[in-house]
């Protein structure tokens, strides 16, 4: 699936689309995989206030210049949103229960643009068992 981002960094709740993914299976596993390397794959809470604190952090812990990607690379400047992207998982896999992820209460899927704004490819594949 697609994903269009608008920001450098965005998170965008895809669990609606993984929801869809899983409605005709009885059980198994739902993997969501992204395939790019300044993106990740995030179960966690749909809390503004929380995603905010997460792209905060994150600035603190990896501030922008200078890196020697930047100097190297074709010029993308992007070398800040590579070394985000380590600290979130390219995948995510969920159990699925009764044609439904089994999410708890407050869990949601996340797919997290570090370098955007941009279209996106991402993986979502159902395992039944």
């Amino acid at each position: 699936m697609e994903v269009k981002t608008k920001k450098r960094v965005e998170f965008v709740d895809i669990t609606r689309e993984v929801e869809n993914a899983v409605a005709k299976t009885k059980s198994g596993i739902v993997c969501i995989f992204t395939k790019h390397t300044t993106t990740g794959i995030k179960v966690m809470e749909s809390e503004t206030g929380l995603m905010r604190d997460y792209e905060r952090a994150l600035a603190n812990v990896l501030p922008k210049p200078p890196y020697e990607h930047d100097r190297s690379h074709c010029g993308d400047g992007n070398a800040d949103a590579h070394l985000k992207a380590l600290f979130l998982p390219s995948s995510e896999c969920i159990p699925v229960e009764n044609g439904k992820p089994a999410l708890g209460t407050w869990q949601r899927v996340f797919f997290v643009e570090m370098d955007g704004p941009k279209a996106r490819q991402i993986t979502i594949k159902v395992l039944e068992g």
